[in-house]
């Protein structure tokens, strides 16, 4: 039972020095969703201009893609099919329609 209490204790500790460690240096700010999204525009620009040079329409074919996650409306030149589901569907949808509304992250309000 005490060696519990001690156990806790030091955790405690680690965590706070772990805390003032961080703090002592600038704060370095890295955002894995703005990552993500990058991913998600280079896959899509890269769909997108595979589509286009087999003379699909992109837009048309995306959506088909995008309702019915059905990836044969998606064309396997240049390893597009493959590269499109890689991206989760439903984050997508969340950005664009972010990105459409033009919604600010922080704010969660559509901007100006």
């Amino acid at each position: 039972m005490e060696y519990n209490k001690i156990r806790r204790i030091t955790r405690f500790r680690y965590y706070f020095k772990e805390v003032v460690f961080v703090a002592e240096y600038p704060t370095i700010t890295f955002s894995i969703k703005s990552e993500v999204e990058r991913q998600m525009r280079s896959i899509l620009t890269g769909v997108y201009n595979a589509l286009l040079e087999k003379g699909y329409n992109p837009t048309d074919q995306i959506v088909g893609y995008l309702l019915s996650e059905d990836p044969t409306y998606i064309t396997n030149f240049n390893n597009a099919r493959s590269e499109i589901r890689k991206i989760d569907r439903d984050e997508l949808l969340k950005v664009m329609v972010q990105c459409y509304l033009s919604i600010d992250q922080q704010a969660g309000r559509p901007g100006k």
